[in-house]
């Protein structure tokens, strides 16, 4: 008989249940948040275990795949799908999270979370990093700023590099007691400004041994960040069958509510991740106000600009981009910029025009 198993995570305990292939419970125990304990507390039953399911989470990647290393099918499953269906429960209980979990399993009323590989996981790890402190160095600017004000200091435009040196000179020989507070913020200023030269340098060495994240830089408005940011978050761009999907998955596909007669389209749905997200955003927004060069996303991104504006068609074109980019990694071919339309139709009349003559001839 098939037996299937739900972890109930936390920091510190798991609660295990197992349930036969007929909705009996089998066992309930707790156990400590440890793969090989887990592993043990299942095997010890010498019972055929189908499936081991639990919601993804910040332990979720080491416990499934140590799980697996343990020969335990587990599998990690969607925590926003599996929170729905565990709402129906009057008393939310570890025990009872677990056995809907695994009755979940049984049924197969689940979404599986793909694991993302080491190698995603740590550039993830670097360009959250990056992100982090980009926004400690906003809100240090911003604090410095406000309480400048406070003495009626109003600064203007000053760009990182001389930031520090033009705050010192005007507080040289005043408010002494503040600069001391003062003094603290910009010296921390000073180090991430640091840092984050050295996590630049990093990132474009990344890619100059990353022929993907070289060939996703062919993209007007897309750097080395969005390109390796882009890349961690995809992974493995054979596991969405279309292209378009990779839209969705990012979140950047509006929401629809159908019901009877009733049709609604909302606001994008904002799944996936926010910062990829984000990046995306402001790719798009480089190719529709900097780029230059003519290219046909640029062309159909300015036609919604003209019409929708710019906020609307700037997220329009970052979900093409997301498109465009995934089927670059699948193909391994560079961004395709194409004709403009009248050069387009030029050529195509030459063409049409060298045949008639090789006919008549």
């Amino acid at each position: 008989m098939k037996h299937y198993v739900g972890l109930d995570v936390s920091k510190k305990e798991t609660f295990i249940c197992i349930v036969d292939e007929k909705g009996a419970v089998v066992s309930q125990e707790r156990t400590k948040t440890d793969p090989e304990l887990i592993a043990k507390a299942l095997l010890k039953h010498q019972i055929e275990i189908e499936k081991v399911g639990l919601e993804s989470g910040s332990l979720s990647h080491w416990l499934t795949d140590s799980l697996r290393k343990l020969k335990v099918p587990a599998i990690c499953v969607d925590a926003r799908k599996m929170a729905s269906i565990l709402s129906v429960q009057i008393n939310k209980t570890d025990k009872n999270d677990a056995k809907g979990i695994a009755e979940a399993m049984r049924c197969g009323m689940y979404r599986e979370v793909t694991l993302k590989s080491q190698k995603a996981l740590e550039t993830t790890t670097l360009m959250n990093s990056r992100k982090l402190l980009v926004e400690q160095k906003t809100q240090i600017t911003n604090a410095i700023r406000g309480f400048l004000k406070t003495y009626g200091i109003r600064l203007g435009s000053i760009g990182d590099a001389s930031f520090s040196k033009k705050i010192r000179e005007l507080l040289s020989g005043t408010y002494e007691i503040a600069k001391i507070g003062l003094d603290a913020l910009l010296d921390s200023f000073d180090t991430i400004l640091m840092k984050l030269k050295e996590l630049k340098c990093e990132i474009e060495k990344l890619v100059e041994t990353n022929e993907e994240a070289k060939r996703l830089r062919t993209i007007p408005g897309v750097g080395a960040v969005v390109a390796m940011s882009f890349l961690a978050e995809i992974d493995d761009p054979k596991r969405f069958k279309k292209s378009r999907s990779v839209g969705a998955y990012l979140g950047m596909t509006p929401k629809q509510y159908s019901s009877g007669e009733s049709k609604r389209q909302g606001r994008i749905s904002k799944c996936g991740s926010a910062e990829v997200r984000a990046l995306l955003h402001e790719a798009a927004i480089v190719l529709l106000t900097r780029s230059s060069k003519w290219s046909r996303l640029r062309a159909w991104g300015l036609k919604l600009k003209k019409k929708h504006g710019t906020k609307k068609a700037a997220m329009a074109v970052a979900r093409k981009l997301a498109v465009i980019m995934h089927r670059m990694m699948i193909d391994e071919t560079d961004f395709i910029y194409g004709e403009p339309k009248t050069e387009k139709k030029e050529a195509e009349n030459e063409k049409e025009v060298s045949l008639c003559i090789a006919k008549a001839v």
